[in-house]
């Protein structure tokens, strides 16, 4: 009598994702939007390509300098890129909360 039973899963949700990932989707998108190729890219960057792939999959967690070269490299203000990775960043947040478990009591 009174007891409160739990029907259903409460499901984790998923983790934010990493800046680095947000930064590197975010770049790899412009990169590709402009039809650029990664070679070329990462010559006006002044570093190698492989780096920037690295950067570009979100493995690596590039220093501000590196990041201000590839924004550079790709003539986008970093401004703006800071602004689109937070509305990426907040955009997955509201999407990833979980509904609660239903609750009935007995």
């Amino acid at each position: 009598m009174g007891d409160i039973l739990h029907f259903g899963r409460h499901e984790e949700p998923e983790p934010e994702p990493l800046w680095r990932e947000v930064l590197g989707s975010r770049l790899r998108a412009a990169r590709e939007e402009q039809g650029g190729r990664l070679v070329d890219v990462a010559e006006r960057a002044g570093i190698s390509p492989q780096y920037l792939s690295e950067i570009e999959r979100g493995r690596k967690e590039p220093s501000s300098e590196m990041i201000a070269a590839v924004s550079g490299a790709l003539e986008l203000e970093l401004a703006d890129l800071l602004g689109r990775i937070a509305g990426d960043v907040r955009r997955h947040r509201h999407q990833r909360r979980p509904s609660g478990p239903v609750l009935l009591a007995a």
